[in-house]
């Protein structure tokens, strides 16, 4: 059996996809890469994945499917997955080989120690076009160092550190058993990916490493903010599976203290990006929507509508009237500056 596997969403990724693969294969034959071909039509990438399984046919499987979306590639990943533990490391960003090396033996050192281990948390940095100061995605002040923990010794998550797809390496099996299938042909799923497996993850282990390179600065990628502005439905359609999940699993997530904190504070942060996002639209109808989305959970749960209503965040993002919702963008955009996102 493979130590990891790690599967590679691809849909006409032939520009970059190379630099991701080549990256991954310094792991040795430990590592199993499954590149997942979604449908793509416009390149070659099929093409690039089926050489690179011809080539490396110990390490490499190339999978094929008709387009799904992020979520279908990622589901594919994990259904034919066949190492302990699984990543997900998107077609334009790659990882790093000392980090990885690191990460590598401490998974297999976990591993010959008979010891269970749900979920590894790393380092990821911010790889932006055009900037020369890398921005890292640390923990080493929330969680303990170099060995296994549960949620219980965690630190306190501020606002700007949570824990994303590029962060985590999940246990196979755990995300087998947990039921997770994300949704087709939908956009910003990765945040359901980080969310709804963690009521099944009791021990964590965090190497303060930086593995991840996460590429962030293309016109046409999807967490630019002109971009997720033209797909609002599709995150608006997240933010509500995640109440749903929420709210159906609450005395699940409830039964650890910080757990249930990390989640709704997890969930406060995705309500904070679907509403400025509305706000920064600006038009009427996506105004109705923000209305919306907040009575949406206030109907599903009212005691969680009113701890995130009445927050900071949820203050600053309903605030009255045309001057509110411009002292709201004022403060979204300081929080760019802050946390180097797009």
């Amino acid at each position: 059996m493979k130590l990891l596997s790690v599967a590679i969403p691809c849909y006409n990724s032939a520009a970059y996809m190379e630099k991701c693969i080549d990256s991954l294969l310094t792991g040795g034959d430990e590592v199993e890469i499954l590149i997942v071909d979604d449908g793509s039509t416009g390149d070659n990438t099929a093409e690039i994945a089926d050489r690179y399984a011809a080539e490396y046919p110990d390490i490499v499987r190339a999978i094929h499917q008709p387009n799904g979306g992020h979520g279908a590639a990622v589901n594919a990943g994990i259904a034919h997955a066949e190492g302990l533990y699984f990543k997900v490391v998107d077609s334009d960003d790659w990882v790093q080989q000392e980090a990885y090396l690191k990460i590598l033996d401490t998974l297999r050192s976990v591993t010959r120690a008979a010891q269970r281990l749900d979920m590894l948390i790393s380092n990821f940095v911010y790889e932006k076009e055009g900037e020369k100061r890398k921005k890292v995605m640390r923990y080493r002040h929330i969680l303990p160092q170099d060995r296994i923990f549960k949620w219980e010794e965690c630190g306190h998550f501020s606002k700007g550190h949570y824990i994303l797809m590029h962060s985590v390496i999940f246990r196979t099996q755990l995300l087998k058993e947990s039921g997770l299938h994300l949704p087709e042909h939908t956009f910003y799923v990765d945040n359901l990916y980080v969310f709804e497996p963690l009521p099944h993850v009791e021990y964590l282990y965090y190497l303060d490493v930086n593995f991840y390179r996460y590429y962030i600065g293309r016109a046409d990628q999807s967490v630019n903010e002109s971009v997720m502005i033209s797909r609002l439905d599709q995150q608006i359609k997240v933010n509500k599976l995640m109440i749903d999940y929420f709210v159906e699993h609450k005395a699940e997530i409830a039964k650890g203290k910080r757990r249930y904190q990390y989640m709704r504070n997890y969930l406060e942060i995705i309500m904070t990006v679907s509403s400025i996002l509305c706000i920064r639209e600006g038009s009427g109808e996506k105004l109705e929507i923000k209305k919306e989305l907040w009575n949406y959970l206030k109907k599903k749960d009212r005691f969680l509508y009113l701890w995130l209503r009445n927050g900071v965040m949820g203050c600053a993002m309903n605030l009255p009237g045309r001057g509110g919702r411009k002292i709201s963008v004022e403060g979204y955009r300081i929080c760019q500056k802050i946390f180097n996102f797009n």
